[in-house]
């Protein structure tokens, strides 16, 4: 009689969507998301640092971009390595679930001391600026979903497995387009603010 690992199936070896992962806890953390980006904002008009308590935050602003920006582009590389067959999709992954912690923390300090350093919310830019942080967050969000559906293995797919892995893989590189986009935007925008 065969043991009973030997009798599951590779759909109960396959990953499984964890509650953090359905799209409920999506739209929870979005919203959440979207209430501190308010409350830093209302908090940016309210609050007047001195000297020294806004290049501290400028510090940790410019320490936070390098760190989160770094791990999304680290990340992006190693999704380019997976496509051109230098590693295996196991390996992106894993990187990429190891770097989500930097890439939050570093989202998270960037919009904390963002609070500090007194944007001009009247600004088209800074407003621009503002809703790139935030579509960002939400695709950054809605990855962890992308990243689940990319572990499953082809094994445990249906009939139809080529056209939704090909869903998945155009989900893939639409995330991470996103992810550029809005990154390199920030960036741009950050950079021009600075220069009033």
């Amino acid at each position: 009689m065969p043991s009973l690992s030997a009798t599951t199936t590779a759909a109960d070896r396959s990953p499984r969507l964890r509650l953090h992962d359905s799209w409920w806890a999506v739209g929870a953390a979005g919203l959440l998301a979207a209430l501190a980006l308010t409350f830093c904002l209302w908090a940016s008009a309210h609050l007047h640092p001195d000297p020294a308590l806004h290049t501290a935050a400028l510090f940790v602003h410019l320490a936070s971009m390098a760190l989160g920006f770094g791990a999304v582009l680290v990340i992006d590389y190693y999704g380019l390595l997976w496509l051109t067959g230098r590693c295996t999709l196991a390996e992106a992954l894993t990187t990429a679930d190891r770097l989500h912690p930097p890439v939050w923390a570093g989202l998270a300090g960037l919009v904390g001391s963002g609070a500090l350093l007194h944007p001009d919310l009247g600004s088209a830019l800074t407003r621009t600026k503002l809703a790139l942080v935030l579509v960002l967050t939400l695709n950054g969000l809605q990855a962890r979903v992308l990243a689940r559906h990319l572990a499953r293995p082809a094994a445990t797919a249906r009939p139809a497995a080529p056209a939704l892995r090909q869903r998945t893989l155009w989900w893939g590189a639409a995330t991470a387009a996103v992810s550029q986009l809005c990154w390199w935007g920030a960036v741009a925008i950050g950079f021009l603010n600075s220069r009033h």
